[in-house]
């Protein structure tokens, strides 16, 4: 009986679920290593932050992903370390061997090296951080309804850094959420101190779009009474006031930093084999020096004739890379693998109801229609039919009520010193 060969994929976001799937119910014994135990669908973040839609409208666990799958596996655990003269991935509770590696371990948030920044702003790379923004924006205002009497500025600014897609997102989000939701929940407060201010290193927001996108997306935050700050670099926030390479400062205890993502990079491989925290990888997407090692997605750094400076960190890449590498990997020989080419399938950002703006390799349109293609898009890529539905009716109350009945506070409780 031929033995099947093993394929370990670290990372369960879009690059390695998409390679477990490709993998899946074929000749190939398929192990997924994730420290969560769930998929996230990263471009609905920011509505699980303000208070759209619930965190488990946008969450698939692994195990029911793979319920009636008779080759994959799950295992919940943090990867440490890869012994790869050994063949070995190294784990916080067990080793596993593997025939082959593919590491799909995608970004984190970049804070560039500020520890300070990085203790006291939130990110916004996972389930658990867009859980805290909400709890921390809405907490916000519990404390200021019962102290009415402070008036540092700080209690109300609503800071967001970074004007690509998911710091428009948010802006948009919140300053709906200023007008149309806050007053209604706390009656006896002035939202008028209430400012959502958009700070952005370039002079426009979404610089990765068509200069019309971005015109566009600026005029919409500024209708909707964003604040937006161009050309304007955060050196620093002590968790009061946000710092400024202009000498300029913010008051705020909101500051959410949506600035860049760097590779989660794992243990065990030379500096020589990185580039800018990615993997150097081949059109195979093998990292170079290795036979039986491949990233994929953000973590993997391809240099094309198209593309010399590397791919965009984006969705796209990593569904198609984990595709083409999943066709390549069941194929009987290496010759008759297929080199991987990025097809741009265009971008899009929505600012608000009936705001977004759209830029496809053929047309770009913004408003309306911008904003119904993009709710029909990300409608489509939710994974399963209860969550499809789950997130249109909310999508759809939120339209005709200007409202969400979905702002819990939760916050984990202490037990003898420790989070329970």
């Amino acid at each position: 009986m031929e033995t099947r060969e093993k394929i370990i994929i670290i990372g369960g976001g879009f690059a390695g679920l998409q390679l477990a799937k490709t993998l899946n119910n074929k000749n190939k014994k398929v192990i997924v290593l994730d420290r969560v135990n769930h998929h996230m669908f990263q471009p609905l973040f920011y509505q699980v932050a303000s208070g759209r839609i619930e965190p488990s409208n946008i969450s698939f666990p692994f195990r029911k992903i793979f319920q009636q799958s008779r080759n994959t596996q799950f295992r919940m655990t943090e990867v440490k370390e890869i012994d790869a003269a050994n063949n070995k991935v190294i784990t916080d509770e067990a080793e596993f061997t593997y025939d082959k590696l593919i590491i799909a371990t995608g970004c984190k948030t970049n804070f560039f090296g500020n520890k300070e920044l990085e203790g006291k702003a939130f990110g916004m790379k996972n389930t658990q951080e867009a859980i805290s923004i909400r709890n921390h924006v809405l907490m916000t205002f519990e404390k200021l309804i019962i102290e009415k009497s402070r008036s540092d500025d700080g209690n109300w600014n609503i800071v967001i850094v970074g004007s690509g897609p998911t710091g428009v997102e948010l802006a948009g989000a919140f300053a709906e959420m200023k007008k149309d939701i806050l007053p209604r929940d706390y009656p006896y407060m002035n939202f008028d101190q209430l400012k959502i201010i958009l700070v952005s290193s370039t002079e426009k927001p979404l610089a990765v779009m068509s200069s019309e996108a971005q015109e566009k997306s600026e005029k919409y935050l500024k209708d909707l009474g964003v604040t937006f700050m161009s050309g304007e670099v955060v050196t620093d926030y002590d968790g009061d006031k946000v710092h400024l390479r202009s000498g300029k400062e913010i008051s705020s205890n909101n500051v959410i930093w949506a600035a860049g993502v760097t590779g989660n990079v794992i243990d065990g491989f030379p500096e020589e084999k990185l580039i800018r925290n990615r993997y150097i990888v081949d059109r195979y997407n093998k990292i170079k020096g290795y036979d039986n090692i491949y990233a994929i997605g953000d973590i993997a750094y391809m240099e094309t004739p198209k593309y010399p400076q590397g791919h965009p960190q984006v969705a796209n890449v990593a569904i198609n890379q984990a595709k083409n590498l999943g066709k390549n990997l069941l194929k009987k020989s290496a010759g008759e693998w297929k080199e991987y080419e990025y097809d741009d399938k265009g971008s899009l950002a929505t600012i608000g109801k009936h705001r977004a703006v759209v830029d496809l390799p053929f047309i770009k349109f913004q408003g309306f229609l911008a904003w119904y293609f993009w709710m029909f898009l990300h409608l489509m890529l939710i994974l399963s039919v209860r969550n499809k539905l789950a997130i249109f009716f909310n999508w759809m109350w939120s339209y005709i009520n200007k409202d969400s009945s979905l702002r819990l506070i939760i916050i984990p409780t202490k037990k003898n010193g420790t989070l329970q």
